[in-house]
């Protein structure tokens, strides 16, 4: 099952702290909005999110379509195949993906211990 990039994203409490943390480990700034309480930070390969005062708990993340570079991918498995997939799997969702519809949409779930997944695809 291909999810496409992955990157962890944190609810933080303070956005301008946890930035410049992230930037003393070597992560730069590449996409989001500090004025808005989010931001995208990378560090070579690894990317993660850092959210102000939009949920609760941190989220693993998955995103069909994209490499760890936000580059888009020639093929990849849409969200909504991977909804069946996982349904088929025994898999409860949180929140399902309208399969009537194609391009950019979501699904979530959580793992046996509550951690929350997002699978978010943006094509």
């Amino acid at each position: 099952m291909d999810l496409g990039a992955f990157s962890v994203s944190l609810s933080v409490k303070d956005i301008h702290r946890s930035k410049e943390f992230y930037e003393k480990l070597g992560f730069e700034a590449t996409g989001g909005d500090v004025n808005q309480n989010w931001l995208i930070m990378k560090n070579d390969d690894k990317v993660i999110g850092l959210f102000q005062g939009m949920f609760e708990k941190n989220i693993l993340t998955f995103n069909p379509g994209w490499n760890n570079q936000a580059e888009e991918l020639e093929g990849f498995t849409d969200v909504r195949d991977l909804q069946k997939e996982l349904k088929q799997k025994g898999v409860e969702l949180t929140r399902e993906a309208d399969e009537a519809t194609e391009g950019p949409e979501h699904i979530t779930l959580e793992d046996p211990d509550g951690n929350p997944i997002l699978i978010d695809q943006h094509r």
